[in-house]
C-alpha cells in the first residue's frame, strides 16, 4: 500500500468516527423511539383501547398488555378444580388448563393409599402452538378457570375476541371425561395447518412387585380398523404412527389405564416410553399426537378420557376394542382365554364366591373337560411300560452301536402289538395350550387384585410368606409358599410320572430339573397363578389314581400278545408309520453305503 492510499483511508475513518459522535441521538429521542416501538406491538396484538394506549406510554413496559399474544396470562398462580362423581376424582390446575391428577376411587395401592394414576408437574398435557413467529405451549399459560356443576372451563385469551377454550364434564357413575378444546378467532394468528396436542405423564407404582408392573405396562394404540398395539414392554422405544387413522392412545399400567379417544382420529402421531429405574416410578410415557387445523374462526376438537380399571368386561363396555389391550397371550392361548375361560370363570363369578374356591372350581372344570385325553395318555403310556421288558431284550440282542436298526426293531415290536409310541404324548400336547393360557390369564386378571384367600393376602401378585431381607439371584427377596408347595406337588407328579411310563436314562431326571427352574420364575408371579398350577397337579393324581383303579395291566399285557398273533395284513398301518418306515429304511441303507465305503 502507497503512502497516499494509505492517508486517504485514515482521514476517511476520521470523517466516519466524527459523524457518529456529532449525530448520534439524544436520550429524549431514543426514549420517544421505544415507546413508539412498543405501540405498534399493542396495536398488532388487538390492544387499541385507549386504556392500552395509556398502559403503553407509561413507564412499567413489562405491564401483561405489553407482552403481548396471551400476556395476561404468561403469568400468575396456578388454581385448583375438582370434578368428582362416584368413580373419580379429577383435579384440575389452572396452569396449563390441564388435568392435574387423576384417581380412581375406591381402588386401594399396595400401600393402602388411594390409586392416583398421575399427578404434579410430571403430568403435561396442551397444545404446541405457532403465532406471531413465536412459539407456545398452553402447559406454561395461566388459564382462567369457571366451574358450573360438573362442568368445568378453562380459557385464555389471545386478544380481544381470541382465545383458547377448555371444556370438561364429568357426568355421574362413569370413568369417562369428555373434553372439548375450542380456538376461537385463532385462524388470524396461528400459523400452519396442524397443530400439535402433546401428553406426558409419569407412572406411579400402584402393585407390589414393580418388575412385574413394569411387565405389563406399555402405551397402547390402535388403527381404524386394525387390532391395538403397543411399544416394547421391556426397553426405551419410540414409534412413529402414520399412514392411517389412529382411534386411540392409552397410556396403560399393569390394572389401570389412561385412554384418549378422539372424536374423529388422528392422522398422525408419535408414541414413546422410557423405562426408569427410579423407585416407586414405573415408567414415563409421552404422545405428539397432530390435529388438523382448517383455518376457521371457530375449530373444534372433541375427546373422551378414560381413566379406570383395566377389567375386561368394563374396557368391553366402552367400546372401540380398548379391552384387547389386556394381555390374554398369544395365539392360540387369547383365544382360548378369551372365548372359553373367561366366560366360564365369569359364570362362576356370578355367585359371590371366594375366588380361591372360583380357581379350584376352575380347575376342576378343565380337569373334567380333558379327563378323556388324559385317559388316552395314562393308557398309551402303561402299554409303553409292559413293553419295557421286550425293548430292554432288543437292545441287549442288537446293541448301542446301531441305533437306526435298533429304532426300527422297536418300530416292528410297535406295530405287532398295535401301539403308537407317541400315544402318550399327543394328549398331553393338545393340554399344553390350556395349561399356557393360565400363564397369561391369572397375571392378568384385575378380578384378583387385592382378593386373600388363605394366606395370601392378595392372588394378584405373590405370596413373601419367607422374607430374606436381601436378594438373591433368581430368587429375589422373598420366598413363595405357593410356588414352594407348586414345586414340591410338580416334582412328586414327575416321579408318578416316570413310574408310570418307565422313563429311564436322562429323560427321567429331566423331568425333576424344570420344577426347580420354574421355582425361581414363578417366584415372584401372582400366587393365584401358582395355586391354579398346585390344584392342577393335585387333581391329575386324583385322576391317575381313578384311572389307575380302572386299569388292568395284566389285561394290557394279554392283548398286546394277542395282536402279535394276528396277521400282519390284517393291522392297518397309520400314514404316520409308513413315513416313519420309509425314513428308518433310508437311514439304515445309507449306514450301509458307508459301511461298505469303508
Amino acid at each position: 500500500m502507497d503512502k497516499n492510499t494509505f492517508t486517504g483511508l485514515f482521514l476517511i475513518l476520521i470523517v466516519l468516527a466524527g459523524s457518529f459522535y456529532f449525530f448520534k441521538p439524544s436520550e429524549a429521542e431514543i426514549k420517544k423511539e421505544k415507546e413508539r416501538i412498543a405501540l405498534d406491538s399493542a396495536k398488532k396484538a388487538g390492544q387499541t383501547s385507549p386504556a392500552t394506549t395509556a398502559a403503553v406510554a407509561a413507564p412499567a413496559l413489562d405491564s401483561a398488555a405489553l407482552k403481548g399474544p396471551f400476556g395476561a396470562h404468561m403469568s400468575g398462580t396456578a388454581q385448583v378444580s375438582v370434578l368428582e362423581n362416584e368413580k373419580l376424582k379429577l383435579t384440575f390446575s389452572s396452569k396449563g388448563g390441564r388435568i392435574l391428577s387423576a384417581e380412581v376411587k375406591g381402588q386401594k395401592s399396595y400401600e393402602g393409599k388411594p390409586v392416583v394414576l398421575f399427578s404434579g408437574d410430571e403430568n403435561r398435557f396442551g397444545l404446541n402452538l405457532i403465532a406471531a413467529g413465536r412459539n407456545f405451549n398452553t402447559n406454561d399459560l395461566y388459564f382462567t378457570a369457571a366451574k358450573n356443576g360438573n362442568k368445568l372451563t378453562m380459557r385464555a385469551d389471545y386478544a380481544a375476541g381470541r382465545f383458547i377454550e377448555y371444556v370438561y364434564e364429568l357426568k355421574p357413575q362413569t370413568n369417562n371425561l369428555v373434553f372439548h378444546i375450542k380456538l376461537n378467532g385463532m385462524n388470524q394468528v396461528l400459523q400452519g395447518n396442524t397443530i400439535n396436542l402433546n401428553w406426558e405423564t409419569t407412572l406411579q407404582q400402584q402393585e407390589k412387585s414393580l418388575a412385574n408392573e413394569q411387565r405389563y405396562s406399555a402405551p397402547y394404540y390402535k388403527y381404524v380398523n386394525e387390532n391395538p398395539s403397543h411399544l416394547n414392554v421391556a426397553k426405551d422405544e419410540k414409534e412413529e404412527l402414520k399412514d392411517g387413522k389412529i382411534e386411540w392412545i392409552s397410556f396403560k399400567q399393569h390394572f389401570f389405564s389412561a385412554v384418549l379417544l378422539p372424536s374423529v382420529p388422528f392422522e398422525k402421531g408419535e408414541l414413546e416410553v422410557k423405562v426408569t429405574t427410579q423407585p416407586g416410578i414405573v415408567k414415563w410415557y409421552a404422545a405428539q399426537m397432530q390435529l388438523p387445523f382448517n383455518q376457521q374462526n371457530v375449530q373444534n376438537y372433541g375427546f373422551t378420557f378414560y381413566f379406570g380399571t383395566n377389567k375386561f368386561s368394563t374396557l368391553k363396555d366402552q367400546g372401540h376394542e380398548i379391552e384387547k389391550q389386556v394381555d390374554l397371550g398369544y395365539w392360540p392361548l387369547k383365544y382360548i382365554n378369551r372365548f372359553v375361560v373367561l366366560p366360564v370363570f365369569n359364570w362362576l363369578e356370578s355367585f359371590g364366591w371366594n375366588y380361591g374356591l372360583i380357581i379350584l372350581l376352575l380347575t376342576i372344570a378343565l380337569k373334567v373337560a380333558m379327563s378323556p385325553l388324559t385317559y388316552k395318555s395314562y393308557l398309551s403310556m402303561a402299554k409303553m411300560r409292559i413293553l419295557k421288558p421286550e425293548m430292554d431284550a432288543i437292545k441287549a440282542k442288537i446293541g448301542e452301536d446301531n441305533p437306526t436298526l435298533l429304532q426300527q426293531e422297536y418300530l416292528k415290536l410297535y406295530r405287532q402289538v398295535g401301539v403308537n409310541p407317541l400315544g402318550g404324548c399327543l394328549p398331553m400336547l393338545l393340554q399344553l395350550p390350556f395349561v399356557m393360557a393360565f400363564f397369561f390369564f391369572f397375571p392378568n386378571l384385575f378380578e384378583l387384585r387385592g382378593e386373600s384367600f388363605l394366606w395370601m393376602k392378595d392372588l394378584s401378585t405373590y405370596d413373601d410368606f419367607i422374607r430374606f431381607g436381601f436378594t438373591i439371584p433368581v430368587l429375589g427377596d422373598h420366598l413363595s409358599l405357593m410356588c414352594i408347595l407348586m414345586t414340591v406337588s410338580t416334582l412328586i407328579y414327575t416321579y408318578f410320572n416316570n413310574q408310570i411310563s418307565g422313563a429311564t436314562g436322562q429323560m427321567k431326571y429331566i423331568g425333576y430339573i424344570m420344577p426347580i427352574v420354574f421355582l425361581g420364575v414363578l417366584n415372584s408371579y401372582p400366587s393365584g397363578l401358582n395355586y391354579y398350577y398346585f390344584l392342577a397337579n393335585m387333581l391329575t393324581f386324583a385322576q391317575q389314581f381313578i384311572i389307575k383303579s380302572m386299569v388292568d395291566d395284566e389285561k394290557i399285557h394279554r392283548t398286546l400278545q394277542e395282536n402279535k398273533t394276528k396277521p400282519q395284513e390284517q393291522k392297518k398301518k397309520s400314514k404316520f408309520q409308513a413315513r416313519l418306515d420309509d425314513y428308518m429304511r433310508q437311514q439304515q441303507q445309507v449306514q450301509n453305503q458307508q459301511k461298505k465305503d469303508k
